[in-house]
């Protein structure tokens, strides 16, 4: 994997997410439109990734396509109506996940600790990004300007490591080797991933917001580091066993916070053998589990009441997901 460009998209990863995060907490927060903002941002950002990632298979131009996801989201920043920015924001944000996912897993090949550190900047991002939405601090100019400058570099140093703007995908094929079966846990798994973000509620949540966002950023780092380790299937009972015994212990801060690194461990190892399972289709398949993120989302929006009721549903999810994910990355299938 070339570092540099990793560290690039990473780096890019955190602006984009702190942007949007910005702009619809700056923007659209105290506006009429705002649930119709949230909803339409989310399934632009999320679940349009998976026919625009079929798309991206097709191009070939990984970098461009997040190049060019810096600058929508760049331009929603200008945008006149709250709906129009929503749309927007959400469709380049898609675009800029998209290009470089696809290029970190072309270039992963069989490890996925790089995977690991592409994705994780996002979730402090749009941390920071809600911090700074909610609140007076100016600079609101910023956010777009760099956007603009992260997707120049994108495109050059992209055009200094191919020597092209074509990138290397894979011929496009949605032909599933191991069979189809092994990507419906993967998606059931991240839709609770994703459900569970949404959803849990710790007493102490308030005071250990940055410690709770940390433990997201730093669970999925080191997944991608621990599957290189130990192997997907023990990487994941390892993270989600201990996830769920300490869930178990939730009601108190550090148990907690422990429990939210180790459950995060998994979304590398998820995105990695997604990949592997459709191998001339990763864009889709990096889509198709955004798509399960965003349906994770929906519950929440329609204002459902909630299936978790502390500590011992917790544990449960986390016990789910580890059950799920056994049949996809026992040995037979993550060799597939």
């Amino acid at each position: 994997m070339d570092k540099k460009l990793l560290g690039l998209y990473s780096l890019a990863h955190f602006w984009v997410d702190l942007s949007c995060a910005l702009l619809v907490f700056r923007t659209m927060a105290d506006g009429a439109d705002f649930a119709l903002c949230l909803l339409l941002y989310n399934f632009c950002a999320f679940a349009l990734q998976m026919p625009l990632g079929l798309l991206a298979d097709r191009l070939d131009r990984n970098g461009a396509a997040s190049a060019a996801g810096c600058g929508l989201t760049a331009l929603a920043f200008l945008l006149p109506g709250a709906v129009p920015a929503a749309v927007t924001a959400g469709v380049g944000n898609a675009l800029f996940h998209l290009g470089g996912g696809i290029d970190v897993l072309n270039q992963s090949g069989e490890r996925a600790w790089a995977l690991g550190v592409f994705v994780s900047p996002g979730a402090l991002g749009l941390f920071l990004g809600t911090m700074w939405g909610r609140g007076t601090a100016a600079g609101l100019w910023l956010a777009p300007a760099g956007l603009l400058l992260l997707g120049g570099a994108i495109l050059r140093l992209c055009r200094r490591t191919f020597g092209t703007l074509r990138s290397g995908n894979a011929p496009v094929a949605l032909e599933v080797p191991c069979g189809t079966w092994v990507l419906l846990p993967l998606f059931l798994v991240v839709v609770l991933r994703s459900y569970m973000g949404m959803n849990q509620a710790f007493p102490w949540k308030g005071e250990w917001a940055l410690p709770l966002t940390l433990a997201l950023v730093l669970g999925k780092t080191a997944g991608g580091f621990a599957m290189d380790r130990l192997g997907a299937g023990k990487a994941s009972a390892v993270s989600l066993g201990l996830a769920a015994a300490l869930y178990l212990a939730s009601a108190l801060p550090l148990p907690g916070v422990l429990a939210v690194f180790l459950f995060n461990m998994t979304m590398p190892v998820t995105l990695w053998a997604a990949a592997r399972a459709v191998p001339g289709a990763k864009g889709f398949t990096f889509g198709l589990l955004t798509f399960a993120l965003f349906l994770g989302f929906l519950p929440s929006w329609l204002g459902w009441p909630g299936l978790l009721g502390g500590p011992g549903s917790y544990a449960a999810v986390a016990a789910l997901s580890l059950l799920l994910l056994w049949l996809p990355l026992r040995r037979g299938a993550a060799e597939c």
